[in-house]
């Protein structure tokens, strides 16, 4: 199943941070690019159905370290 995510960040240079730390991130394999403005980056990702998943809750929390909240 695949389950996408969108964050809106205050600047464009901070949700290029975290998209390019998405890019080499280890905990889970994420495509991931800007979304309709360049303070928006959309996060998609592939979980098993079943079993719990934490990416979210870890997206959530790098996310909320760059200033971004989930739209």
């Amino acid at each position: 199943m695949i389950n996408e995510i969108r964050y809106q960040f205050e600047t464009a240079p901070l949700a290029n941070r975290f998209l390019n730390e998405l890019k080499h991130w280890s905990k889970a394999d994420v495509k991931v690019k800007l979304f309709k403005s360049s303070h928006s980056v959309q996060v998609s990702y592939e979980y098993e159905a079943g079993s719990f998943d934490y990416t979210c809750s870890e997206l959530d929390d790098l996310a909320s370290q760059y200033g971004g909240t989930e739209i």
